[in-house]
């Protein structure tokens, strides 16, 4: 994300680019991208696009389930964190969020069980 299109951005969203970039440098350096594509501030909900590598990549659901566990404990303000991986087919214009075990497909996460850890 360059410093201009940051100008715009609120302070959650800020937050949250800073979160991803803190706590997932692996996506970047295995040729993947991280950015928020939507973000209700209301709700309380956050959508991230996968991109790059992560398309198709086998643990991306994993990634996906770490970024909802840690970011609703991190950031107080976010309850829902939802995934576009651009791997969908139908439905949703593309957007499809991979399920894992423990995953609700919501997007919300359950506190008792966060599903698979991250091999990072």
């Amino acid at each position: 994300m360059s410093t201009e299109s940051q100008e715009g951005s609120s302070d959650l969203e800020q937050r949250v680019v800073n979160f991803l970039r803190r706590n997932f440098p692996q996506i970047q350096m295995h040729g993947g991208s991280a950015a928020v594509q939507e973000l209700d501030e209301e709700a309380g909900e956050v959508t991230i696009m996968l991109g790059g590598a992560c398309s198709g990549c086998g643990i991306s659901p994993m990634t996906v389930q770490a970024i909802k566990s840690r970011m609703t404990k991190e950031i107080p303000e976010i309850n829902t964190v939802h995934a576009n991986t651009g791997m969908g087919g139908g439905g949703m214009g593309g957007m499809e969020e991979p399920s894992s075990p423990g995953d609700s497909r919501g997007g919300s996460l359950d506190s008792d069980d966060e599903g698979p850890s991250a091999p990072f």
